[in-house]
C-alpha cells in the first residue's frame, strides 16, 4: 500500500528539518511525502529545498490556516493511506510506517492509531506527557475519548466519501473529523500499543489551557453538526481524561 504523509508548516525553521528527516528515514518503501507551507518568511523554505529531491510534492502559498493546508495536502495525495505529521512532530523510530501498513494488512481495518509522547521542545529526550490511547470502541467517544490525531492513519477513500477537515473549526477540526469517521460513520479502527509519534510542547498544534474553553465549545459543536448526541458528562470527561497523561512517563 502506498502511504501519503502530509506535513503542514509556517515559519517552522526550528523544527521542520527533524520532521522531514523522520519521514525520510522511515524504512517503508512506498511513501509519498507532501509538504504544504503557508509561504514562510523565515528559513523554513530553504530547509525544505535541501530535501526537495526526496519530497514528492511541495506547495508554498498563503492559506487560511492549518486545516486549510491539510485539506490542500489531502487533495493532491494519491496514497491508499493518509497520515498527518505536523512540523513540531516526528516519528518515534524508522519502522513506524512499516508497522502501520502491517496493521492495515493483517487486521483488514479502515484506520490505525497508536500512542503519542509530548517531549521538550529543546530536548526531545525529555518526556512531559504520555498519551496511551487504548483499544478502540465507539462508546469510548461518549466518555470523552479520542485517539491522538498525529498517530491516526486512515484510508484516503474515506476523505472522499465522508469529507475533509471542517475549516470552520479553529482548534477541534481533528476531533470533529475522527468523531465523524469513527463514531458517526463507524469505520473500523485498530490500535497499535506503541508510541508512534513524539510531539514537541509549545507548538501551534498544542492546545493551551487558555484555548481549552474555545476548544470545548468546538467539541460540542462537533457533535451537533453531525447530528449526534453526547452524554451529559462527555464534554467534561474529555479534558479530564487527559490528566493521567502527566503521570505516565
Amino acid at each position: 500500500m502506498k502511504v501519503s504523509i502530509i506535513t503542514v508548516c509556517f515559519n517552522s525553521e526550528a523544527t521542520i528539518e527533524t520532521t522531514i528527516q523522520s519521514v525520510l528515514n522511515e524504512d517503508y518503501g512506498d511513501i509519498e511525502y507532501i509538504i504544504v507551507d503557508g509561504k514562510s518568511t523565515d528559513k523554513t523554505i530553504s530547509i525544505i529545498e535541501k530535501y526537495k529531491s526526496r519530497v514528492t510534492k511541495f506547495i508554498s502559498e498563503k492559506d487560511d490556516g492549518i486545516y486549510f493546508a491539510i485539506n490542500k495536502g489531502i487533495n493532491v495525495a494519491t496514497g491508499d493511506i493518509v497520515g498527518i505529521l505536523h512540523a513540531d512532530d516526528f516519528y518515534a523510530d524508522e519502522k513506524v510506517i512499516s508497522r502501520v501498513v502491517k496493521e492495515f494488512s493483517e487486521k483488514k481495518t479502515d484506520s490505525v492509531y497508536g500512542d503519542l509522547q509530548y517531549v521538550s521542545r529543546n530536548n526531545p529526550q525529555k518526556i512531559f506527557r504520555s498519551w496511551k490511547s487504548g483499544s478502540y470502541h465507539s462508546k469510548h467517544f461518549l466518555k470523552g475519548w479520542m485517539p491522538p490525531h498525529p498517530t491516526f492513519f486512515v484510508k484516503r477513500k474515506f476523505y472522499k466519501q465522508f469529507g475533509f477537515f471542517n475549516t470552520t473549526f479553529l482548534l477541534a477540526a481533528d476531533y470533529e473529523l475522527m468523531l465523524r469517521f469513527l463514531y458517526k460513520h463507524k469505520i473500523t479502527s485498530s490500535y497499535i500499543p506503541e508510541v508512534l509519534v513524539k510531539m514537541r510542547t509549545g507548538g501551534k498544534s498544542n492546545i493551551t489551557f487558555k484555548n481549552r474553553i474555545k476548544a470545548n465549545q468546538e467539541d460540542r459543536l462537533a457533535w451537533k453538526i453531525n447530528g449526534l448526541k453526547p452524554r451529559k458528562l462527555t464534554m467534561i470527561l474529555k479534558p479530564i481524561s487527559k490528566l493521567n497523561q502527566f503521570f505516565r512517563k
